[in-house]
């Protein structure tokens, strides 16, 4: 039998150590490293209890403006002002207390009225689609002007809501079909000192004076319901003694109502832009 040469092995032995011991030996190493903290003076602890109350009663007043505005704004909506009505349709008509156009009626003539308008300001941007009054384009057209107005631009100027959110259609160029703008009318607190676009998209541009003859129409505007209007009110004027339809006029649509609105609420109205007949 051989016998091998090899060391026969060591045993090592392990110490036991109890959790208990492993316990307080973590307690003592947690000890050592965190760092006591001081206990607060009572100067120290008056400082804080004031900037407590102080960012509180920040917030309950921010809270209470942010309240204010949201029912003031609310109100113009929910209490519409009424103009002056013609028939049945149009004294159903409401339009939200906002700043509008300022004008001055010169005549009502059989279905329109002939007004003058005073000179302001609008931001404009052309529409993405074909017609005038697709959901799609009209959504984006307003969004894009919603963001200049309220905060969009070089001076971070939020502007209050205005009436109404005029759609015009531009002449043709040559071949080219004409397009549609979107514009929103600029407060006139700011005169021609007006905050800028960031966007590259909107223009501000200032809107002579100028005489227009105007129908006011219910209901959600469609590009056919537009087409109509606007030939009835052109056959109209052929026909009045002392207006005409200038040669570069261009329908223009007027709409003064949110959205959530009912039609027979709505106010709409198209304009197209006259002169005097020549004597």
């Amino acid at each position: 039998m051989l016998l091998s040469n090899r060391t026969p092995p060591v045993l090592t032995m392990i110490r036991y150590t109890s959790p208990s011991k492993i316990k307080s030996m973590a307690t003592d190493r947690t000890t050592a490293t965190s760092p006591q903290r001081r206990p607060m003076s009572a100067f120290e602890a008056r400082v804080s209890l004031v900037l407590a109350l102080a960012s509180q009663a920040s917030y309950q007043s921010q809270r209470r403006k942010f309240l204010f505005d949201l029912a003031n704004e609310t109100t113009k909506y929910l209490f519409p002002k009424r103009s002056g009505s013609r028939d049945l349709e149009e004294a159903l008509m409401a339009v939200p207390d906002l700043e509008t156009l300022k004008y001055k009626v010169s005549s009502r003539k059989e279905g329109y009225e002939i007004r003058e308008l005073e000179p302001y300001f609008v931001a404009e941007t052309t529409m993405s689609g074909e017609t005038g009054f697709d959901f799609y384009g009209a959504s984006q057209s307003f969004n894009v002007l919603a963001d200049y107005l309220f905060g969009k631009n070089t001076m971070k100027e939020k502007m209050e809501m205005t009436t109404p959110v005029i759609t015009r259609k531009t002449q043709p160029v040559m071949t080219k079909e004409g397009k549609w703008q979107m514009s929103f009318v600029i407060p006139s607190k700011y005169g021609a000192n007006l905050p800028l676009p960031k966007d590259p998209t909107v223009r501000v541009e200032e809107v002579p004076g100028r005489v227009v003859a105007v129908v006011a129409f219910s209901g959600f505007v469609t590009d056919e319901e537009v087409k109509q209007r606007e030939l009835k009110l052109r056959n109209a004027l052929k026909k009045d003694p002392e207006f005409r339809v200038k040669d570069s006029a261009s329908v223009e649509v007027a709409q003064y109502n949110p959205p959530f609105t009912l039609p027979f609420t709505r106010r709409n109205e198209i304009a197209l832009e006259v002169e005097r007949k020549e004597e």
